[in-house]
Order: structure tokens, then sequence, then C-alpha cells
């Protein structure tokens, strides 16, 4: 059988089931941890019969939501791959496997959420999942995309600095979610000598002065983005652990370009 491993030099033909139990034992640890701090985060509120959101879904939040649920999609997708691909499946079967994980994650959590007075189960939500965790297979079956990726990166608001929030992650204010491109891969073939592999550029989203009822204000950055897992001669080891990091947004020089103009040396 081919192996066509992309995002993980760790790939052979023999799966190594000791292997595959460790992440097994661990997805299922993490889950469980999982669900109790999400349900002392989001689910500890009033529980109603199953519902759909059809008032707040696209509001509250300018969707920037949508973007956080693909983006949390995509990275379990593509770990969940690379671990398929360190447990010896061939590089199909890992992708797979990591869209499976990723997308009925996903959708336990959604339908958790419609059964939450707060929350209600999002059909905008599940698109975004899905979208999020088919990404890394069309990659696969699509090499013309792998020069993309989608990132995150986290810098506190002053609302959650006030205790606004219980955690970061649903301040959509103190959120930025990222679409990196390799510049190498995209340039032409002349231009090549000239641009390092592992510098990218990435186009980023936030929001501000969000009111719950649709208000506020899109912002959107253009930054460089480091991808050191594309330095030349790297080992094996190194060069995936750099892959995992990349799907955080390193701090880089920036410029907003929306809603107004700022230049930032470093933008976190």
């Amino acid at each position: 059988m081919l192996c066509r491993a992309w995002h993980s030099s760790a790939c052979s033909d023999t799966v190594d089931y000791a292997k595959l139990g460790i992440v097994a034992g661990a997805t299922a640890g993490a889950i469980v941890y999982g669900h109790a701090v999400v349900n002392d985060f989001w689910w500890k509120g009033e529980k109603v019969p199953f519902h759909v959101n059809t008032t707040t879904d696209y509001t509250y939040a300018l969707n920037a939501d949508k973007l956080g649920h693909m983006t949390f999609a995509y990275t379990a997708s593509t770990i969940y791959g690379d671990l398929g691909r360190w447990c010896g499946m061939d590089s199909t079967a890992a992708t797979w496997m990591g869209f499976g994980v990723a997308l009925s994650y996903q959708t336990y959590v959604e339908i958790r959420d419609g059964f939450s007075k707060d929350y209600g189960f999002s059909w905008g939500d599940m698109g975004a999942n899905l979208v999020g965790a088919s990404l890394p297979v069309v990659q696969h079956y699509v090499p013309s995309l792998r020069c993309i990726d989608l990132q995150i990166s986290y810098w506190p608001s002053a609302n959650f600095k006030n205790g606004a929030y219980n955690s970061i992650v649903d301040d959509y204010t103190s959120t930025t979610h990222w679409l990196a491109i390799n510049t190498y891969d995209v340039a032409p073939r002349q231009w090549q000598q000239w641009i390092p592999p592992w510098l990218g550029i990435a186009l980023g989203h936030s929001v501000q002065n969000l009111d719950g009822n649709g208000g506020g204000q899109h912002i959107v950055y253009l930054s460089l983005d480091w991808q050191l897992h594309r330095i030349p001669n790297l080992p094996p080891w190194l060069q995936s652990i750099l892959r995992v990091l990349h799907l955080y947004h390193l701090p880089a020089p920036a410029v907003r370009i929306l809603p107004s103009v700022v230049w930032y040396g470093l933008r976190f």
C-alpha cells in the first residue's frame, strides 16, 4: 500500500496496536475530563428538551464562533490524522480517522448544547464543524490545497481581564482566527529562490464591541506567519512537534486593515 503522509513523516503499513491503545486511552480520558470542564463552563444551567437555536445563533458574536468551530475541528482532525500515522496507519486511513474523531466529538457537543436552555443545537456550528474536520481530507486528495492552514491565537481583552468570561475561549474579542498560506508554495517558480520555505502570510479575523444582539465590529489583520516545521533538515520528531505548534499563530509583524489601519511590530 502506498504511504502518502504529508503532515507527518511517520507512516507505515503495519498498525502498532500498542500505540493505538495509548491514543485511544488518552482520548477517552481527555473526553471525560473535557466533559467535566465544559459541563462546568457551559451546561450547568437549566436543561430543557432538545431544541434548535433559531434566535441568536447568527448574531451574538458576528459569526466569529463559526470560525472557532471550524478551526477547532480542523485542529483535531489534523492532530488525530498525525496520530494515526504515528500508530502506523497508511495516510489515507489516518486522515479519515482524524476526520471521524473530530466530527464525532463536535457532534456530541452540539447535541448536548441542544438540551441546554442557554444554547440550543446549531446547524451553523455543525456546518462549520464539518468544513473544519473535512479540510485535511480534502487536502489529502487535492495536494494544491496543502499550502493552507487554519490557526488560532489569543490575547486577553479588557472584558476577560475584568472577569466577564469563565474561559478565554468564550471571549471572541480575545480570539483571532487565521488562514495561513505558505508563500513559497504559491509563488511563481522563478521567485521561490528568494522566499524561505518557512515563511508564510496569514489573514486574521477578530471582533470587538460585541453587544450580544448582532452589534459590534469585525477586525481583519494581515500578518507574517512562521512555519517552522518547514525549516530544512529538521529531525522528524522536531518537525512533528513544530507542525502541531503551527496550529497556533505565533506572534509576528502584522497590520490591521479593518476597521482602520494599525501597524504592529508583533501581533499576538
